[in-house]
């Protein structure tokens, strides 16, 4: 998960730009912050449906097997 400093900073990087634009420097901070706030955001949403059982009205577990095929590999690592 990413600190909630970083996720300040890319908040404030993005005030400036709409306000004043951004040095170089700034832009690579930005877009490197962007993709470690992608990376944790897709982390958290593959962990999320890891966990998610799909049951019928009769109660016979319908979870699309490459979805079960995901969650043997996330136990194996």
């Amino acid at each position: 998960m990413i600190s909630k400093e970083k996720i300040n900073r890319i908040n404030e990087l993005a005030r400036k730009s709409k306000a004043e634009g951004l040095t170089e420097e700034e832009k690579q901070e930005q877009q490197k912050l962007r993709q470690e706030y992608l990376k944790s955001v897709r982390a958290s949403f593959k962990n999320q449906l890891t966990s998610i059982k799909i049951v019928d009205p009769l109660g016979n577990d319908v979870t699309p097997e490459k979805l079960k095929e995901l969650k043997r590999q996330n136990k194996k690592h």
